[in-house]
């Protein structure tokens, strides 16, 4: 247990931006499953929806700083290249 005003505010901190991070992981898996399933359907416009949401959660994660760049690059071509094999 933290004893200093500081190590307390930190420990605080700490526990919001673990919650904050989990949302957005979770809402990123979320949009990813949806994606994988709407490929697997082979329907174009499910796909592109699916494609947009998930580059839109990146960003924001992005901004948030949950995520790098370069990160968020690698994963969008990945997908990307899934989505143009199918």
């Amino acid at each position: 247990m933290a004893n200093h005003a500081s190590a307390k505010k930190r420990s605080r901190q700490n526990k919001i931006r673990n919650t904050v991070n989990s949302q957005y992981l979770s809402k990123f898996r979320t949009a990813l499953n949806k994606l994988n399933s709407s490929v697997e359907s082979k329907n174009q416009e499910e796909i592109q929806k699916s494609y947009s949401a998930v580059n839109s959660i990146l960003a924001k994660a992005l901004k948030k700083g949950i995520f790098k760049k370069e990160n968020i690059s690698r994963k969008l071509s990945s997908l990307s290249k899934q989505i143009s094999k199918k």
